[in-house]
């Protein structure tokens, strides 16, 4: 048993910003898998699938972004389930936009709603998947920036990382997430060239 779940804010408002890239590729993974409609628990829309035979619930936690733990920590613990049972999908302003990194685990990197999941989970040995949503333009706040739709430029590159992640998500429940880091990151080298990942997969990871 897994969970993967999307990180974001509830609220129409809220449903195209940057900051709710988790919710847009949970969604996404949803329609692949034909997921049965969302009900809520736990402070979260929660779905149920199977990934190669495995129940996996689809999350959304909907106490807002900062306080996302407070929903994921209480469900864990209930199922049972250990730190790595967990995949979270966030937005990450240090990577460019439309870019993509899987992590095994690691500390917050400044993102307030991993922040709280660490808080409320006490183990940083869960999964991250990254969508980079780019720095702020000049003159731009963090929150002005996580909290603004993406650009005409943006939204593209957005959907295709959401396309390249699907398999790659479902490979961490398949394979483990060792396997999905080695297939699905970015190599060191295209790393430092801009554009080269989306053009390489495109055909195709915060506050």
């Amino acid at each position: 048993m897994k969970i993967i779940t999307g990180l974001g804010n509830p609220g129409a408002e809220y449903t195209q910003t940057k900051h709710n890239v988790g919710f847009m590729l949970v969604d996404a993974l949803a329609e692949r898998l034909n997921a049965p409609a969302w009900k809520e628990d736990f402070f979260s829309a929660i779905t149920e699938v199977r990934i190669g035979g495995e129940k996996v619930f689809l999350v959304k936690p909907l106490t807002y972004m900062n306080n996302s733990g407070e929903a994921l920590g209480p469900m864990l613990s209930y199922y049972k389930m250990d730190a790595d049972d967990l995949v979270v999908v966030h937005d990450d302003m240090d990577i460019p936009a439309g870019t993509v990194r899987i992590r095994k685990k690691g500390s917050s990197g400044g993102h307030n709603g991993i922040k709280s999941i660490l808080a409320h989970v006490g183990s940083e040995d869960f999964a991250r998947v990254r969508i980079g949503i780019g720095r702020p333009p000049a003159g731009w706040t963090v929150i002005n920036h996580v909290l603004a739709p993406f650009s005409q430029e943006d939204a593209p590159k957005i959907r295709a990382a959401i396309d390249y992640l699907l398999p790659a998500v479902e490979c961490i429940v398949t394979d483990g997430v060792d396997l999905a880091m080695n297939k699905y990151n970015p190599h060191k080298k295209k790393e430092k060239q801009k554009g080269s990942h989306e053009a390489q997969e495109a055909g195709g990871t915060s506050a």
